[in-house]
């Protein structure tokens, strides 16, 4: 595709030419089928119109260096759709199918998979909804299992440069005991008026506190959060935060270079005492963060406390190593010990 940059790609909606789509009823999975219709058609009465009944995934497929195609471990987002279908209590696709759709969806699309040395991945979506039409508050087993791609590169337009985020003290992103460890669609509905609003004040993130006491940190609105202090990886424990495969690597990584992984509650005093902040996630990666101001209401203009960990656009040692080895395994750059990739 010549009419791409693929070194100006940020991470948004791009129309590429395929879609992967299974339909659940009667008990199974129909044989998937590769569509360039990018419309779903839904009764009026589906459950995801009415009830939002659907879940979601995101991973990544990569052009490597020796010109091989891998995926980044998809058997963690096949395992993490399964916990989400199931608290949903919808149907889900079997390993094998999830793998199988997302191979096909790359392959169907392969003039959009950026090519190596751009920094630039096909990002894959797959997800899950429930289609059919009820009104009763049970689920039913009736869903379309679709798997999309987009071409992505930096979330923010730019890798790896530090920016801010604000702690809105009058939001809140998951309540206690709810449902904020899956990776469910709703979730992120709640998060759309304070991005807006901290965007418009400069802020790249939005970083949340857990919801019953405001007195620990949970995660930012897109990804997880992780501190750095000394030669310790510090990362919340907390039931509301969602199992992020991004995170569960760099712990990984962390480990490999020595470092103590910490996963823990974290308080929100303990800002003051980190090296580094980072947000990470598959369509981030790391976000590394430069400052962290706390609001009272995030429409006002008081900052109630500010934690500086970096200057603007700068990026601390441990960030910068930890996301050249994830990015170096999966460019290929790098030996993949660990058996992340998914080559197709």
């Amino acid at each position: 595709m010549n009419s791409i940059n693929w070194d100006t790609l940020g991470f948004d909606a791009y129309r590429t030419r395929t879609v992967i789509i299974s339909h659940f009823k009667d008990g199974e999975w129909s044989p998937f089928e590769a569509t360039e219709n990018f419309s779903l058609t839904l009764d009026p009465f589906a459950q995801v119109l009415h009830y939002a009944i659907s879940c979601f995934e995101g991973l990544k497929a990569f052009r490597q260096k020796d010109g091989s195609i891998a995926i980044f471990r998809p058997d963690q987002n096949a395992a993490r759709l399964k916990r989400t279908a199931d608290f949903l209590g919808m149907p889900c696709p079997s390993q094998e199918l999830f793998l199988q759709m997302c191979e096909a969806c790359i392959k169907n699309n392969l003039e959009f998979l950026p090519p190596y040395g751009h920094r630039a991945s096909l990002y894959l979506r797959p997800f899950l909804v429930g289609v059919h039409p009820q009104m009763q508050l049970t689920p039913y087993p009736e869903a379309f299992f679709v798997v999309l791609c987009a071409p992505v590169g930096s979330y923010y337009g730019q890798h790896m440069k530090s920016r801010a985020a604000v702690i809105p003290g009058n939001y809140d992103r998951a309540a206690p005991k709810g449902s904020g460890s899956y990776k469910i669609g709703a979730n992120y509905a709640g998060t759309f008026k304070p991005y807006q609003i901290a965007h418009n004040q400069g802020y790249a993130e939005l970083l949340y506190l857990n919801s019953a006491t405001h007195q620990f940190v949970d995660e930012f609105g897109s990804s997880n959060f992780f501190g750095i202090k000394g030669n310790k990886y510090i990362t919340p424990l907390s039931d509301s935060v969602l199992p992020s495969i991004t995170n569960k690597t760099l712990q990984e990584v962390a480990a490999e270079f020595g470092m103590e992984v910490e996963k823990r509650p974290v308080p929100v005093e303990e800002l003051a005492e980190f090296d580094e902040v980072g947000a990470c996630g598959t369509a981030v990666v790391i976000i590394p963060i430069s400052h962290i101001d706390r609001k009272v209401r995030l429409e006002e203009a008081e900052i109630a406390q500010s934690y500086r960990f970096c200057p603007d656009g700068e990026v601390g040692a441990a960030s910068m190593r930890l996301y050249n080895r994830i990015t170096g395994i999966q460019f290929g750059e790098q030996e993949d010990p660990y058996g992340w990739c998914y080559y197709i």
